[in-house]
């Protein structure tokens, strides 16, 4: 019998995430494989154009929109998603794993007493038809295989950038209004979502990331790397050191109390390579490392490696690739 599969898109600033088209193309591939079905879930309020916008990736979507809604809250949100999941039968809800998945997806969770698996980088369908899942533990060292019996129902968060975007392909789907009301109030909304400053690239989504350490020495020192992340179009990350130094803020911390990132392109400029900072960026497709120490820990698990001063080779790529890009 094929899988049921709910996805649970997200918007932010009234536009959808690239997380939800990431989802989406996991959730099809588990879909082809069981002769299943896809949805998908947005909710919030005022929420017409990113729902017709994820429909026209050829999905279903149903649109839980309401005034009970304007405001995040990981309970009503939970709350609807349950309602709707239980109403419509689905076997697999897959959240990205962003904030709100690792808020909303263990509630979701617990209410429908499914099982949960988050942070998965890898999702396959066994022979028997149960899901396969892979999640790293001990600090990402290991990556470990799991399979999902036992529960009618599976919720899992899937690690952006794991799958690609899905695309639109002309097949736009149909946008339904599903009602569903909330029975008591919540406990905590969110009151105010401050958007980070100078229009920076959310981490978590970034294909490209310059990132800095303690090296770096000041915050002001940091528009070398801004410099960089500029021309590529790219986020800028910073060390667990540089953070604590007060270089950049928290919200931009890679590493294992900050946010676990997998660009395309990752650029480690002047970061030793501590494991704590590993946690949150040896998945990265590509890491180039720029260290003055030959012997820095960072060189071991770097694609590419470039001994010197920062300050020397960061201006020095940011005009190779000004030229390259035609960004002159």
């Amino acid at each position: 019998m094929g899988k049921k599969i709910l996805i649970v898109g997200e918007i932010q600033g009234g536009a959808l995430r690239k997380t939800s088209l990431e989802v989406l193309s996991a959730g099809r591939a588990v879909a082809e494989k069981s002769s299943g079905s896809v949805d998908a879930a947005l909710v919030g309020s005022g929420i017409d154009a990113p729902a017709r916008k994820l429909a026209a990736h050829g999905v279903a979507v149903k649109q839980v929109d309401g005034s009970a809604y304007a405001s995040y809250s990981p309970e009503t949100y939970a709350e609807a998603l349950t309602q709707l999941v239980r109403q419509q039968g689905y076997d697999v809800v897959l959240f990205a794993d962003t904030s709100m998945g690792k808020d909303v997806a263990p509630r979701v969770a617990t209410r429908l007493d499914a099982g949960l698996v988050t942070d998965v980088v890898q999702l396959d369908l066994a022979e028997d038809g149960n899901l396969r899942v892979v999640h790293p533990i001990f600090t990402g060292k290991v990556n470990a295989e799991f399979l999902l019996r036992n529960k009618a129902i599976q919720v899992l968060s899937l690690r952006p950038h794991t799958y690609p975007a899905a695309t639109e392909d002309g097949s736009a789907a149909a946008v339904e209004k599903v009602e569903i009301g909330v029975e008591k109030q919540p406990r905590a909304v969110v009151k105010e979502v401050v958007a980070a400053s100078g229009g920076t690239i959310e981490l978590t989504e970034a294909d490209v990331i310059v990132a800095g350490g303690r090296s770096l020495k000041s915050e002001e020192n940091f528009k070398v790397l801004f410099d960089l992340a500029d021309v590529l179009g790219a986020a800028v990350g910073a060390s667990r050191a540089a953070v604590d130094a007060g270089y950049q803020p928290h919200s931009q911390q890679v590493g294992q109390t900050g946010k676990v990132v997998n660009p395309t392109l990752y650029f480690a400029c002047g970061i030793s390579g501590a494991i704590q900072h590993l946690v949150g960026m040896r998945t990265s497709k590509v890491i180039v490392a720029i260290n003055k120490d030959a012997n820095a820990p960072i060189f071991q698990n770097a694609d590419y490696g470039i001994v010197g001063d920062l300050f020397e080779v960061v201006p020095l790529l940011t005009g190779e690739f000004k030229t390259l890009l035609g960004r002159e």
